[in-house]
């Protein structure tokens, strides 16, 4: 019976995967598909994927698939063969990211879930299948040129911190379940205007521009393929590339370079930076933004007293963390947990 869960420790698999000689693509990709026995589907999808020495992070439901993967040059082809295959990823847009080095997972992890994305929703009326229209690169720009078109980002406070559209409304939340009812709330008084949706990849969006509809709105749109197909058809056809700053990824890399500008600051100091990090406290490991001045003031934690656990024997640290609640230092919690330790930003 074939092992369908790793063996060796997320140390050794960094480590072996930095050694490797071979360059790796990173890609993400989504589909909302009906699949019936989603136990069955991850263990041979895991086999497959396996064997091609395919890393990354894979959730699998009923409601379809959500992947944000790497894999080896030499493997891509047999990899967008096999997906192809799949009865329901037929004809499967594969997001390539944009700024890569190849390095961002180094161990392959499938996990079945309730939904693909966590979204809250439990009216049984709603429909995945009637969702907006898609809108290519070439059509968003000449869309959000029009006074009656509003821009929605559908994605969580922090990556809207360090890159987002011209113009683009922010929904004020950090979790996806917290956006989908606010954005009805706040588009009320816009039912008539074009309403087009915009997320990392396309999969929050899509499901966004879905729930609007379900609400009584009409001229909905999203972002075929999200930022990251955008930019490359950007590039691509040469248009105008309206995305400001850079555009947060949640792989080891935590964002890609989009634009020179930078519109966010960091947390501790209030200097212009949009460089994320972890802090290095294993305890905290909280989710900020800080300068490469503050990342050495303290050594690359969020706090003093963080730094100061830092400075403790590895038995002394894993003792502080005992009965420590880690939901309180998942990214989505980044701003809340962050705010009373902040200075002021520098004018």
């Amino acid at each position: 019976m074939a092992v369908l869960h790793n063996r060796v420790s997320q140390k050794e698999l960094k480590q072996l995967m930095l050694q490797e000689k071979e360059p790796r693509t990173t890609i993400s990709f989504y589909r909302y598909f009906h699949i019936s026995n989603p136990k069955h589907f991850r263990d041979e999808f895991y086999k497959n994927l396996f064997s091609l020495k395919v890393f990354g992070r894979i959730y699998i439901a009923s409601e379809g698939i959500n992947a944000q993967v790497s894999v080896p040059a030499s493997n891509f082809e047999m990899l967008k063969t096999y997906l192809n295959n799949i009865q329901g990823l037929d004809n499967l847009r594969l997001n390539i990211a944009v700024e890569d080095d190849g390095k961002s997972f180094w161990v392959l992890k499938i996990k079945i879930r309730e939904k693909i994305v966590a979204d809250g929703i439990n009216d049984p009326d709603f429909d995945m299948s009637k969702k907006g229209k898609y809108v290519d690169a070439a059509g968003f720009n000449r869309l959000t040129k029009d006074p009656r078109t509003i821009v929605i980002d559908m994605r969580n406070h922090y990556e809207y911190e360090v890159g987002h559209f011209k113009d683009a409304i922010e929904i004020p939340s950090d979790t996806f379940r917290e956006q989908l009812p606010m954005a009805v709330e706040m588009m009320q008084e816009h039912k008539e205007k074009n309403i087009i949706m915009y997320c990392t990849g396309g999969i929050r969006c899509e499901k966004a521009s879905a729930y609007m509809l379900h609400n009584g709105f009409q001229n909905v749109y999203h972002l075929e393929g999200g930022i990251i197909n955008y930019v490359r058809m950007a590039n691509a056809e040469g248009l105008e590339n309206t995305f400001i700053g850079k555009n947060f990824v949640f792989d080891d890399r935590l964002g890609e370079r989009i634009s020179e500008d930078i519109i966010s600051h960091c947390h501790q100091c209030g200097k212009p930076c949009d460089t994320h990090t972890n802090c290095k406290n294993e305890g905290c490991h909280l989710l900020f933004i800080q300068c490469s001045d503050c990342a050495e003031k303290y050594s690359g934690c969020c706090s003093d007293a963080c730094s100061e656990v830092l400075q403790l024997t590895a038995e002394q640290q894993k003792e502080l963390r005992k009965g420590i609640d880690k939901g309180q230092h998942i990214f989505n919690k980044a701003k809340s947990r962050l705010r009373p330790l902040l200075k002021s930003p520098q004018k």
